[in-house]
């Protein structure tokens, strides 16, 4: 696949007569003990059969009252004419209930502890951590900022290049770029959100990393079984969420861990 333009066409063409079961949206907030920052994401859902696909979404980007359109809707329909948060999303529940990531045998299941938000938010960035493989002194673009990924890319001797559309600074406060071009320009590798495949900026990314053999490493709440579809073409390792993420609930939940033939 070249990029989420075609995975949509194919998408389309495969969906025959499945309509969304059904479509609904999610805001959640939270402040982790310790941290000044508090964190509020917005979020799409769609269930195709027994799988959800889910993308977040800026505030003012959708119209949450379009998911009582969406639900019972024709796929094809939402693949083609939804804003592209919901797209996203439909398409993320049609090639999760086509391969759902439990039964996929190149997954590695994490399971995250039952415990608190601080404990299971450590237990989930340790994971993603985990696929990071970088030389010392390498400069690592960080789209989408997560400030104990800048601390794991430090700990592993890499330069945190972060990148993100409405922070401006790290916890540290050290400044944090807007434009991912502006990272991506100076990058030895890159870790990126599924939610760049939300706001449009996936593609451009990805073209980069394979324009110039960049290492990209995607952690995936929003759109995760679309960034596995790019794996070994421009997606080196993934770190796959599927809903319900783990700010949702105090119980153990799974993500799931993807590597490209190769990669490290």
């Amino acid at each position: 696949m070249t990029g989420v333009a075609e995975l949509l066409d194919a998408a389309r063409d495969e969906a025959g007569e499945v309509v969304a079961t059904s479509a609904f949206w999610l805001h959640h907030g939270t402040r982790l003990a310790g941290s000044g920052t508090t964190y509020r994401n917005s979020y799409v859902l769609v269930r195709v059969g027994d799988s959800f696909g889910a993308c977040a979404f800026e505030t003012g980007e959708l119209d949450p009252a379009v998911c009582a359109e969406a639900s019972g809707a024709p796929l094809a329909e939402l693949l083609a004419d939804a804003p592209l948060p919901l797209r996203i999303a439909a398409l993320d529940a049609h090639l999760a209930h086509r391969r759902p990531h439990r039964d996929s045998p190149e997954a590695e299941p994490v399971t995250l502890p039952a415990g608190t938000p601080e404990v299971r938010a450590a237990a989930r960035d340790a994971a993603v951590a985990g696929l990071l493989d970088v030389a010392p002194g390498a400069a690592v673009a960080l789209i989408g900022v997560v400030n104990p990924l800048v601390a794991a890319i430090r700990e592993r001797g890499g330069r945190c290049l972060p990148c993100d559309l409405n922070l401006r600074e790290t916890r540290w406060g050290e400044p944090v770029a807007r434009e991912s071009a502006e990272v991506l320009a100076a990058a030895d590798a890159v870790v990126a959100t599924g939610m760049t495949l939300g706001n449009g900026t996936f593609d451009a990314i990805l073209r980069t990393c394979r324009e110039r053999g960049l290492p990209l490493i995607v952690y995936a709440q929003s759109a995760a079984a679309v960034a596995r579809a790019f794996l070994g073409s421009g997606v080196t390792a993934l770190s796959a969420e599927p809903f319900p993420f783990s700010q949702f609930s105090a119980d153990p939940t799974v993500l799931y861990r993807y590597r490209s033939a190769g990669a490290a």
